[in-house]
């Protein structure tokens, strides 16, 4: 795998020392280097504070002011993921990203200076990953690009590679449900939903366990980094959201029940 996930960071060569061999020896099994995060924003005090973050977190970044100047290193030079803003001079996010896949399934998250959720489906429709809403947690921001790069990487695995191979998580099937969480896939009477990682977080606890009521607390655990701290008002607003997405494939969706002042559970039918 490109890069160590699980322990967030990477693991750089190491250099042994011999007393019958002068000089530093290369290990014989040096790892992958570093994933690189390219940064898309016209705001540089945005991206110097992201850029320390990512690189705290043994990440690579490189850093882009303009949608213009960035579509062309993303396609010549492409990174592993890009965060890009929307509201850009020159491009703005959205036509960068139309312009991208033309050519490129390369990751997207958005950021963006609103809770918009039209913009936020247009966003989706045209192929990215996720949206982040600011001002934002880095912590949040890291552990979405973390997840983003886990799928990619199980997306793009060749099957017949010799080695240790990961246990990919199986399906999980409810009814018309289908959700796919090696690779972050949902679908309702083989329709595909367009969910974005926190979404589909949320979407996967509650799908567990069919019936039971999952407190807010117990969807935020879920969909959030141990140290982002989000609102109840969040919670329901996600809901809200997922419940949305779902009709537009079966206007008569009813798999998400609210049991009031307690929480959410999904029925299984």
């Amino acid at each position: 795998m490109h890069g160590n996930l699980a322990a967030g960071r990477p693991e750089y060569p190491v250099t042994l020392t011999s007393p019958e061999t002068p000089g530093p020896i290369p290990s014989s099994n040096p790892a992958p280097p570093p994933y690189t995060i390219a940064l898309v924003d016209d705001d540089r005090n945005i991206l110097t504070t992201v850029s320390i973050a990512l690189q705290t977190e043994g990440f690579a970044t490189r850093l882009y002011y303009d949608g213009a100047t960035a579509l062309k290193a993303l396609l010549d030079n492409p990174p592993d993921l890009a965060v890009c803003d929307i509201k850009m001079p020159q491009m703005d996010g959205h036509e960068l990203l139309r312009r991208l896949r033309e050519k490129s399934q390369l990751p997207v998250i958005f950021l963006t200076s609103k809770d918009d959720e039209a913009e936020e489906a247009q966003g989706l429709a045209m192929g990215a990953d996720d949206y982040i809403t600011k001002p934002f947690s880095q912590r949040l921001l890291i552990a979405r690009i973390r997840a983003i790069l886990r799928r990619t990487e199980i997306a793009r695995r060749d099957p017949a590679a010799t080695g240790p191979v990961e246990a990919l998580p199986e399906p999980i099937r409810r009814g018309r449900l289908l959700i796919d969480p090696a690779r972050h896939a949902v679908e309702w009477d083989g329709r595909p939903v367009s969910l974005t990682v926190t979404e589909f977080l949320i979407l996967e606890a509650l799908a567990l366990r069919p019936g039971v009521v999952k407190t807010r607390n117990q969807l935020m655990d879920a969909a959030y980094h141990d140290d982002v701290f989000v609102d109840d008002r969040t919670i329901d607003s996600h809901i809200k959201r997922l419940r949305r997405k779902f009709r537009l494939a079966d206007p008569h969706f009813a798999g998400i029940d609210t049991l009031y002042g307690a929480g959410y559970s999904f029925a299984d039918s």
